[in-house]
């Protein structure tokens, strides 16, 4: 089938009462950094914390009873599983759904919450989409695909909709783009309501699938893919969608995987929202945006991300920041050398976050005592700062990697 405006209505009246108005966020902090008005389009507060609920929900209800009755099958990399699940309950069906075993646990428990059966398979989606494909086949199952399919990027695309009723004069849409369902969906859209606003996908560097088919014209399956945003590591964009990506995508902008660091810091700090890294790809890319003075909607696809990772992507995003960092210094082996550095970092209001005091690393009594410490400061220049006194002060302090050190 192909994606008409009738059956985008047809999608957004089946929708309707099932997923949570998510009306668009004006983001000043982001504005003035880029120097564009900004507004996120916050699908990490839907229903099941991201915009897959839209797609699955549209297709469950397109199915026949016998093809409901025989049970549904999907392979996600955890946003579109809890999609299907959700429609899958509301239908009273049975779900399997195939995840990679590298899916956060979070969207693990989520999907068995929902009443569906996980299995959990391969390194990447497209292991697990093959297993997917393996039980529909053995099982007599349904399969309900998670981008590669026009009923599902139409439902995706409703997010279009709701972006033109709450911002009629926006200039500009970034979309996260993994298989491409949720792209070609609301770029169809986009063009159908009014062609002069411009799509822009934006997929990670390491999983640049859909930038490799557009420059062979067609689908190309990448070698692997290697990117934190697990909801778009697709080494295979869809052939169903592709066309629609080539008529209505006006261009392709990739991110480097620690863009997307330093956009979950900011994001949690200017706005108190957890949004998992496929949905930051947007917000990243509001740094690559050649014109200025537009109204740019960022997609914040999802927000399913478990705590380890939320961790691990503050402290790596400190890091980045100069805000967190480890000096190490040898010290000679007397008393109030410890002392006498703490003042100096006091002095330049660092603070002591942890320190390791080594007293064994050499024979020799004037430098036989190795300092770690690890510091929290204002960023980059504050660090230099503190460093440089230590030096002026006569020790030799030079910093240190505080990734293998922070643990």
């Amino acid at each position: 089938m192909a994606m008409t405006l009738e059956d985008f209505k047809a999608a957004r009246r089946v929708l309707d009462g099932v997923i949570t108005p998510t009306h668009l966020v004006p983001s000043p902090a982001f504005s003035e950094g880029c120097g564009n008005h900004v507004y996120l389009k916050p699908e990490n507060l839907q229903v099941t914390g991201a915009y897959k609920i839209r797609g699955a929900y549209y297709k469950v209800s397109t199915l026949t009873d016998e093809e409901k009755a025989r049970g549904l099958v999907t392979a996600s990399a955890g946003n579109h599983a809890q999609g299907v699940a959700y429609a899958a309950q509301q239908a009273g069906v049975a779900a399997t759904i195939v995840m990679p075993t590298t899916t956060p646990l979070v969207k693990v428990n989520n999907t068995k919450a929902l009443g569906a059966e996980v299995v959990l398979h391969g390194a990447t989606f497209d292991d697990a989409a093959a297993k997917a494909h393996q039980l529909e086949e053995s099982q007599g199952l349904t399969y309900i695909p998670p981008f590669n399919d026009a009923d599902v990027a139409t439902g995706q695309g409703t997010i279009a909709y709701e972006i033109f009723s709450d911002l009629p004069d926006v200039d500009l849409i970034l979309v996260p783009v993994g298989g491409g369902g949720l792209c070609a969906g609301v770029a169809t859209l986009t063009k159908l309501l009014n062609p002069n606003v411009r799509v822009i996908g934006v997929e990670p560097t390491g999983a640049a699938s859909m930038k490799a088919a557009l420059k062979a014209g067609r689908p190309v399956t990448l070698d692997s893919v290697d990117t934190i945003a697990d909801g778009v590591a697709v080494k295979t964009v869809g052939d169903v969608v592709f066309p629609y990506i080539q008529k209505n995508v006006d261009d392709i902008l990739t991110i480097d995987d620690t863009e997307l660091v330093d956009a979950f810091l900011d994001m949690m700090e200017k706005h108190k929202m957890v949004v998992e890294n496929a949905g930051l790809l947007t917000i990243a890319a509001l740094n690559h945006l050649e014109r200025k003075g537009q109204n740019v909607v960022s997609v914040l696809s999802g927000g399913n991300m478990d705590v380890i990772t939320m961790s691990s992507l503050v402290q790596h995003g400190l890091i980045n920041r100069g805000r967190v960092f480890t000096f190490s210094v040898l010290l000679p082996d007397r008393p109030g050398e410890l002392l006498r550095v703490a003042g100096i970092v006091a002095q330049e209001k660092g603070n002591v976050i942890k320190l390791d005091h080594n007293q064994f690393v050499s024979i020799n009594r004037q430098s036989a005592v190795e300092l770690k410490v690890t510091l929290e400061a204002f960023g980059h220049e504050h660090k230099a700062s503190i460093l440089r006194a230590l030096r002026e002060s006569g020790y030799d302090a030079h910093e240190v990697s505080t990734a293998d050190f922070y643990n």
